[in-house]
């Protein structure tokens, strides 16, 4: 075999390793495009996305869409270089998503909470808009809860730590004080029944006060609200959700029957917060056929330099603002936009 046959056949070999690496070898990065989206109205697997219970609700049509954003894992370097040439995903590095100081079940936990802290938000500010009184309840009591052998998911929460609570902020005002190890009377109502507890707190790494182990939730009195929506995680999904709750507990179809998606966190007050990741949730919305986003105030200028053309974007920094919007769009009114 002659010279220029063995250059041939290395150039060959190299090609094939480097195809079989290329296609096989995860690299460090992640790709972001749009992510399905969700008719918090309707139902998903034939569950509703939003059960009310215990109140008199009213019908809806139409969609107020939640929105996500698709994250690829465990790409290789030809996949990367897919989703990089497509122009319609981002390729980011994996520690942006999955921080390395975290396991990924530890993310998937933090997105998990995050999900649920934004279901107890939503449902916070829904009925506060309507002036709906309520009261607190154990949503989710975490693993190893200190607060396990006592409490139960549903009891109603009357007062922690010798502090009345009649809000999720306040059952967490309530433990600002304390410390880990520290033995605190926790007065609950369940099925009826007062009864009492003392609770002693444990530990967490990223607070020095003590924890109790209980996700607070909020219900109205004499109902119950149930936020359904499978994996999703994140927080970005509280402005959907309270539009939603809002829609079914008002006369009238808030959206007019039309096509309305959108984003954005919100707190037990009503704000709205900004979310990342707003192009793609655009995209999504757009592909799935809505007519109006509703941006958080804070993603306006990002919102209006990638939106595809088609959309009309209204400009939203509180829920009083997203049922503004809603009502502007259904009468026929100009909407405030970004």
């Amino acid at each position: 075999m002659n010279r220029s046959t063995w250059n041939i056949a290395a150039a060959a070999l190299l090609a094939v390793v480097l195809g079989v690496l290329g296609g096989t070898l995860p690299v460090p990065l992640v790709a972001l495009g749009p992510g399905p989206t969700y008719n918090t109205l309707d139902t998903v697997d034939d569950v509703p996305v939003i059960r009310v219970d215990g109140l008199s609700t009213y019908p809806t049509s139409g969609h107020l869409n939640m929105t996500t954003i698709a994250v690829s894992d465990q790409l290789t370097m030809f996949g990367a270089l897919g989703a990089w040439a497509s122009g319609y995903r981002q390729v980011v590095p994996r520690s942006t998503i999955y921080p390395p100081e975290k396991s990924d079940a530890q993310v998937q936990e933090d997105n998990s909470a995050q999900f649920a802290a934004s279901e107890a938000n939503a449902e916070v500010a829904a009925l506060a808009q309507l002036s709906v009184p309520t009261r607190v309840v154990v949503g989710e009591l975490t693993e190893n809860s200190p607060a396990g052998p006592s409490l139960q998911v549903g009891d109603e929460l009357l007062s922690v730590a010798g502090k009345a609570v009649d809000s999720p902020v306040a059952v967490a005002e309530a433990l600002l004080d304390t410390v880990p190890g520290q033995a605190i009377p926790v007065i609950y109502r369940r099925a009826g029944q007062e009864g009492s507890a003392e609770v002693v707190l444990g530990s967490s790494p990223d607070r020095p006060q003590g924890l109790l182990g209980v996700r607070p939730g909020i219900e109205p009195l004499g109902g119950d609200i149930t936020i359904s929506l499978g994996d999703v995680g994140g927080p970005s999904a509280g402005l959907m959700f309270a539009l939603a709750v809002v829609d079914k507990l008002t006369p009238g179809e808030i959206t007019g029957g039309k096509f309305v998606a959108g984003t954005g966190t919100i707190t037990p007050d009503g704000q709205v917060g900004p979310i990342g990741g707003i192009p793609f949730k655009m995209v999504a919305a757009a592909e799935a056929g809505a007519e109006v986003f509703l941006v958080p105030a804070g993603n306006c200028e990002e919102a209006v330099s990638t939106a595809p053309s088609a959309l009309q974007l209204a400009r939203v920094a509180t829920l009083a603002d997203g049922i503004a919007a809603l009502d502007a769009l259904r009468e026929g009114r100009p909407i405030a936009s970004c």
